[in-house]
């Protein structure tokens, strides 16, 4: 991670971050030689360091230190007086670190003075947000009645309640604007995933105090890179009236939502918009020409009014075209797709402006195995253009599916230069997942398909997205991990009773948020802080710590829970009149300690003596 640079020699520096310890920086003097990593942004988790050092039986003397900005320095690890050979690894705990030294003071006789590996740890943050999209919710609970449990079927409850006491935080439901069904043309009824029905789970996910996100597909049916429907209604519009549709349509469905109390959290102005949506005349039917592919007979696929008028499809057939008017065509896709866009994202806008709410807005799309260079054209032109009419966005969304978006590898370094491209936007993964079983190997995957493999796929999503710069990187969304390439254990489930794989733990290794509602009561000799307990998780697999030092030292108090969900913890054996600031932090089995919330401070003193007696 990042470049590396020393005092001298700087040429082979890099060889002290190639994961070789056979290979060295090695400096040219015996003493006070420095070795200088710049992780390329500033990350607020790192944890942990380890040197390798050239001469194996070698004592070495050196000093680590961290920095924000390269030019003023912080001591994170001070061996000057190290008397042990071997590596040397610190642990600590400091936010905002871009820069990372290691000063070489002293060695013993015959050691080559230099650094085989500077190894830097970056844990994942308390505040990445992991999550789903469990659409399917209201299927579960209404239709089907279906519970779920991790490891107790006597602790079975429904999905969302299941899903947020493993530890998810966040999620996404996706909304059609009249469902359908996509072979047929049937209209559902119940209208599910409609947006109706989407504003009742909405309230449940809200309830269960997790975040929530939406996706407007802006169809009656699935929208992605094969397929991008209008609404059946929307089908004949004029383009004019079709921005005017997707403005409405948008800010009164936003509305709905705020009016109700469930104000998203963040909004996705469609979905996997890589060749545009909302297709039209720019691109002709049918879009599935062999009657063996899944979408041949769709309702939509052979029924010209869909392709009647224009739409926001992009012609990515003329991006490099020559021919002027080729070139004309792609321009103007463009303008009609950033066009709609800027109505639905002006939308969103003007709602949360008008009930005084923050809403964050997410443009979703896909890298292409093989196929960057589009995507990174994608970004160029809708920012730029998109910029241009006067909107922005918050959020640059991605899939990633092995199979069709390349290795985690690949992806990451992909994801890494969309990064630095575009550094005023956060990234997220707004679908992802992996098999546990009924699977050929996945391609591209280095994991197997088992439940472990679907662990290690999906924690290595959450790594890659967590170690973006300057904490850019929001979290990983798992696409409907009840359903597809599910997180069910089918040997041991009886529908509708229904047990997760123990690979649902894989949100649990994220450390817990901070405790809110944080309250402080002083007494004698003793303090008592109050406080709800994190949002995700399971409460009952949660422990605390207090802190009376300014998070210097952690103790264990004991805990009770009150009445009202609130949480009380007490330490014992304090000093009446010494000043205390207080913090308080809750510990998982599996992601250890999570972000600490302030107490703020207080001094403690005895209770004023009793009244007198004769």
């Amino acid at each position: 991670m990042g470049n590396v640079c020393g005092q001298y020699r700087r040429k082979t520096a890099s060889l002290a971050a190639d994961s070789d310890e056979a290979t060295a920086w090695k400096a040219t003097g015996p003493s006070n030689q420095w070795l200088r990593l710049d992780l390329g942004g500033a990350y607020d988790n790192l944890r942990k360091v380890r040197v390798v050092f050239p001469t194996p039986k070698a004592t070495y003397r050196y000093v680590v230190e961290a920095s924000a900005n390269g030019a003023a320095w912080t001591t994170i690890a001070d061996h000057s007086r190290n008397p042990t050979a071997g590596p040397g690894e610190d642990q600590f705990t400091r936010p905002g670190i871009r820069f990372l030294r290691v000063k070489i003071t002293g060695a013993s006789a015959g050691a080559e003075i230099g650094v085989s590996e500077f190894e830097v740890y970056n844990y994942l943050r308390p505040d990445l947000v992991v999550g789903a999209d469990i659409s399917y919710a209201d299927q579960d609970d209404n239709q089907d009645h279906l519970t779920y449990y991790v490891d107790d079927p006597a602790t079975a409850t429904d999905v969302l309640t299941s899903a947020r006491n493993a530890g998810m935080r966040y999620v996404r439901l996706r909304v059609f604007n009249t469902p359908r069904d996509e072979k047929t043309g049937n209209y559902l009824n119940p209208a599910y995933q409609g947006p109706d029905r989407t504003l009742d789970v909405a309230k449940q996910v809200k309830n269960l105090g997790m975040g929530l996100g939406i996706d407007l597909h802006y169809s009656d049916s699935w929208a992605d890179p094969s397929k991008q429907a209008k609404p059946t209604d929307w089908a004949s519009l004029p383009f004019n009236q079709l921005v005017t549709a997707v403005h409405d349509y948008t800010r009164d469905y936003i509305q709905r939502l705020v009016a109700q109390g469930t104000v998203p959290d963040k909004v996705a102005v469609g979905n996997e918009l890589i060749k545009g949506f909302l297709w039209g005349s720019e691109r002709a039917e049918p879009w599935f020409t062999d009657p063996a592919d899944w979408c041949y007979d769709c309702y939509f696929n052979h029924d010209p009014t869909f392709v009647s008028k224009p739409g926001g499809g992009i012609d990515w057939d003329d991006w490099k075209s020559t021919d002027p008017a080729k070139r004309a065509a792609y321009e103007a896709s463009w303008d009609r797709f950033t066009t709609l866009q800027a109505a639905g994202i002006r939308a969103v806008h003007e709602v949360a402006a008008a009930n005084h709410v923050h809403i964050g807005i997410e443009t979703h799309v896909i890298i292409d195995n093989g196929q960057f260079e589009r995507t990174q054209e994608f970004w160029n032109q809708f920012l730029r253009r998109l910029n241009a009419k006067g909107q922005n966005i918050d959020v640059m969304g991605f899939s990633y599916y092995s199979e069709w978006h390349g290795t985690p590898d690949v992806f990451e370094s992909e994801l890494q230069t969309i990064a630095a491209q575009h550094p005023g936007y956060k990234i997220d993964i707004a679908e992802t997942s992996h098999p546990s079983a009924f699977s050929d190997p996945i391609p591209n995957s280095p994991y197997p398909v088992s439940v472990q493999g679907q662990a290690d796929a999906l924690l290595r999503v959450f790594r890659m997205v967590n170690d973006l710069p300057d904490n850019r990187g929001l979290g990983a969304l798992v696409w409907e991990p009840a359903h597809f390439q599910s997180m069910v254990n089918w040997g041991t489930s009886a529908w509708p009773l229904l047990q997760w794989n123990a690979s649902i733990k894989a949100y649990g290794v994220v450390p817990p948020s901070a405790p809110t509602s944080v309250k402080l009561k002083p007494g004698d000799g003793k303090l008592t802080v109050t406080f709800r307990p994190p949002l995700a998780g399971d409460p009952a697999q949660l422990t605390y710590q207090v802190s009376a030092d300014g998070g210097m030292t952690w103790r264990t108090p004991t805990v009770s829970t009150q009445g009202d969900g609130t949480v009380a913890a007490t330490l014992q054996n304090l000093r009446n009149g010494v000043r205390y600031t207080v913090s308080i932090r809750a510990v998982s089995p599996l992601g250890g300690p999570g972000a600490a919330a302030s107490a703020g401070a207080v001094v403690l003193s005895a209770p004023p003596p009793g009244p007198k007696h004769p």
